[in-house]
Formats: structure tokens, C-alpha cells, sequence
């Protein structure tokens, strides 16, 4: 016959074992969080599983809560951490105001075939500006006759293209420090006041192989910084998770735009979003909506964002 101190102790094995578990679970998360602040590919890799890591922490939250609830103080922990590394990814409210500039930005994927149809999907939101990236010859032929009616203002250079109700004026190539030309700056010119906008197709991640994206991210920076233009919109794919550390040195120049639709406005890949790496920044604007958007075949979803001043 089993005494009451033997089946306690009995119970207490398993419980100290899941706590065990549970406790080393939410240190080894605390650790992946604390990476993706670390510049380099560390921290690229991390930035694009954060906003998972919060959804593991959840995970063994709820199983403390049920088999071994002394291990939720040590979660708070890293819970805590998270909130700071995933602060500046979370969505807002967009701000009051009429609407001055409406810009739609996709990754069309280079060589599928489904550029008319990003465009023409693109062309019925209603947008003042098209801007579309990783363009190929045929793409970029079949974009510009699906938007020559409704966009008769545009400038293409290598992946790079614009399309606008309204004029553009200024339109220049930029390398970013790489040896072709990857993004694009125009003047577009609004009824109310001209905007300044850039276009960026960084260059891709691969393990190992980032050093070219970084560059451009830093030379993106150091050329907004120098660009006196009151009214600034930076659209693209910037190939970096909306924490990268790689974009801190144009968070330090420009706003983020937040999404404004109660979601992390995750943009890859379209079928089930995993990540943000489709960006948009602006300076001398304020965000009356940010929302993302399937278009076409590509495996990007669409960015929407309303700017008003």
C-alpha cells in the first residue's frame, strides 16, 4: 500500500520535470530574441523569426499555466524581452486627415508572368502611384501597356519601375553602393506639394551572403539623410525583416510605417505570410492607412499605404 508521502512525491516527479523543461524552453527563447539584435546574419535570421518566437512563447506560457505554474515568473523574462525587440513591428492606428498620396508597391517575381495582372489589380485600388520591383524585360513590357492609360507618368530602371497618375520630375538610377542599379529616386508631382520617392529592390539574402543588402540599406540611409526633400516615401523590397538591425540606420532617418489593420502586415511569401520584408518609410507625411494585398501571381503580397500631411 502506496502512503500519502510516496504518491506526493509520486505527482511532484513529473511536475519538477515539465517545470525543468518548461524553464530551459523559455531561456533558450530568451536567448533567439536577445540575437535579433545582433547586427550581421545573426540578426537577420532572427528578425524574420521573431514575431514566431512570440507565438513559442504563448506555447510554453499555456503549458505552464496548466503543469507547472512557479515557471510563469521566469517567463516573464523573456516575454518581456520580446515586447522590447517586437515593439517597433507592432501595428498602429493610422492617423486623422485627408489623404494626399496613395502608393502600392509588389515584388512582381521576376519571370513569372504575372506582372498584368499585379498591375492591372494594382491600377484598380485606386493608387496615385505604382511602384514594382524584380522586373524582367517581358514584365516590365507587359506592366507598362497594362498602365499606360490610367498611369501615363513613368520611369523604369533594371527591376526598378514607377508608375503615377501625376507627373514625375527628377527621376534618377541609384546604385547604393553596388555595381548596378537596383533602386530609383523621382520627384512625383502631387496637386497639393511634390513627394519624393524611392524605390528599392535590395539585394537578396542567402546564408552566408548578405554583405550586398546591407550596402545598399546603409547607402539607402546615408542618401535620405542627405536629400533635403520635405516629403519623402521610401517603397520596396527591402529583403530584412521589419526589426532587422540592418535597418536601424534608416529608422534613424525616416518613420516605419506601422500596418494599420491590427496585423503585423506580414508580406512573405503570399500564400502564407511568414515575414514583412516589403517596407515602407516616409519623412514630412503622416500614415492614414497601411495595409497589404495579394496582386496577381507573385509570391509578395502588395503594400497599400495612404500618406496624408
Amino acid at each position: 500500500m502506496i502512503d500519502a508521502d510516496t504518491r506526493t512525491a509520486v505527482v511532484r516527479r513529473p511536475r519538477t520535470r515539465a517545470a525543468r523543461i518548461l524553464a530551459v524552453a523559455g531561456f533558450l527563447l530568451l536567448v533567439a530574441v536577445v540575437c535579433t539584435w545582433i547586427p550581421g546574419p545573426i540578426g537577420t535570421a532572427g528578425a524574420a523569426a521573431l514575431p514566431w518566437l512570440g507565438a513559442a512563447l504563448l506555447v510554453v506560457a499555456v503549458l505552464a499555466l496548466l503543469l507547472a505554474r512557479r515557471v510563469l515568473l521566469v517567463l516573464l523574462v523573456p516575454v518581456v524581452v520580446w515586447a522590447m525587440a517586437m515593439a517597433p513591428a507592432l501595428p498602429s492606428f493610422g492617423a486623422a486627415g485627408t489623404p494626399a498620396l496613395t502608393i502600392v508597391s509588389q515584388n512582381v517575381r521576376a519571370h513569372s508572368g504575372g506582372a498584368a495582372a499585379s498591375a492591372d489589380e494594382l491600377a484598380d485600388t485606386g493608387a496615385d502611384v505604382i511602384a514594382l520591383v524584380e522586373l524582367d524585360g517581358d514584365s516590365l513590357a507587359v506592366a507598362e501597356g497594362a498602365l499606360a492609360e490610367r498611369y501615363p507618368h513613368s520611369y523604369a530602371v533594371g527591376t526598378v519601375g514607377i508608375w503615377s497618375r501625376y507627373p514625375l520630375a527628377d527621376a534618377e538610377p541609384l546604385t547604393l553602393g553596388l555595381g548596378w542599379k537596383r533602386a530609383i529616386r523621382v520627384t512625383v508631382e502631387a496637386p497639393d506639394a511634390p513627394t519624393e520617392v524611392y524605390v528599392l529592390h535590395a539585394a537578396s539574402v542567402r546564408p552566408g551572403h548578405q554583405d550586398a543588402r546591407d550596402t545598399m540599406l546603409s547607402g539607402l540611409a546615408a542618401t535620405v539623410a542627405a536629400d533635403p526633400a520635405e516629403s519623402l516615401v521610401v517603397v520596396g523590397d527591402f529583403n530584412a525583416a521589419s526589426t532587422d538591425p540592418a535597418l536601424n540606420p534608416l529608422r534613424g532617418e525616416l518613420d516605419w510605417v506601422r500596418p494599420t489593420d491590427a496585423s503585423l502586415g506580414l508580406t512573405w511569401p503570399a500564400a502564407f505570410p511568414l515575414t514583412r520584408i516589403d517596407q515602407v518609410f516616409t519623412r514630412g507625411l503622416s500614415t492614414i492607412s497601411s495595409t497589404t494585398l495579394p496582386a496577381g501571381n507573385s509570391d509578395h503580397l502588395a503594400t497599400k499605404t495612404v500618406l496624408g500631411r
